[in-house]
């Protein structure tokens, strides 16, 4: 996830329900998650829990043959809870680690959290060269907060604005009070992708990776990333990126390439 610590789906085969650690347990898999990590794991109005990740989830569970519970978990709460079998895995944009992968075990990334520069489709910015002289807004405290205060002068950023959350630096940038925006990708393509006056115009690549957590060397991972090759090989993977995001994925990316299952460098 960008912080430094860091349906409309179907259930085919699965039983999907979000539920206390308390009555978790009717389902062959339990997975933690913290509902509300748009586009991953949200509810939508009528208590609906749906996300690329949910999606993801009740695939692979099917393919096992199994059932899936959802249990919403804080994010800081997952790491303790995949280690102490309370659950048997977590999804929430998880960023692989090499500290993390000490104490946890990851299947093959999914997702290349990569940063982004997002504009308005005519305010005459294609990418991070036409930002010389212009005004960024970014998280405070965020990797993409990071990543400008490190390279901002390279490219002649001539300001940069800190914003709380997505929604008022969206509304700066429409008002032309900022020129550009930067913050992780998928957040982005997914708010953008029904709004044709604003544009993901860059990925900016920070090498962020996202996968499913589990206990430390648990079997489950081997099977669950046994899957996953599988769901890329098919295209089905692809398909939730173009779901969820509106385009489909590079070539290039963990969404697309199968990857062995991360280990520590």
């Amino acid at each position: 996830m960008k912080f430094l610590n860091f349906l409309t789906s179907s259930v085919v085969g699965g039983v999907l329900a979000v539920s206390s650690l308390a009555s978790a347990n009717a389902a062959d898999l339990t997975v933690g998650a913290n509902i509300g990590n748009v586009p991953w794991e949200f509810e939508e109005a009528d208590g609906t829990v749906v996300g690329f990740e949910v999606d993801l989830v009740n695939e692979i569970a099917s393919r096992l043959g199994k059932s899936v519970e959802f249990v919403n978990i804080p994010f800081n709460g997952l790491f303790p809870a995949v280690q102490s079998g309370r659950i048997d895995m977590a999804v929430s944009s998880i960023t692989i680690t090499d500290k993390r992968l000490e104490s946890v075990t990851f299947a093959q990334p999914y997702y290349d959290s990569d940063q982004s520069l997002t504009a308005t489709a005519e305010g005459g910015v294609s990418g991070l060269a036409d930002m010389d002289g212009k005004a960024v807004g970014v998280d405070t405290g965020s990797t993409g907060d990071m990543w400008v205060t490190k390279n901002g002068d390279e490219y002649g950023i001539a300001d940069v604005r800190r914003y709380e959350g997505l929604s008022p630096a969206m509304l700066d940038l429409q008002a032309g009070r900022i020129d550009g925006y930067v913050s992780d990708i998928p957040a982005l393509l997914y708010y953008v992708k029904d709004k044709p006056n604003l544009k993901v115009v860059e990925r900016i690549t920070t090498g962020e990776k996202y996968s499913i957590m589990f206990n430390k060397d648990a079997e489950l991972a081997t099977e669950v990333n046994d899957v996953i090759t599988e769901l890329k090989k098919e295209g089905f993977i692809a398909g939730l990126h173009e779901t969820w995001f509106g385009a489909a994925p590079e070539d290039t990316t963990s969404t697309v390439k199968v990857l062995d299952m991360p280990s520590i460098d």
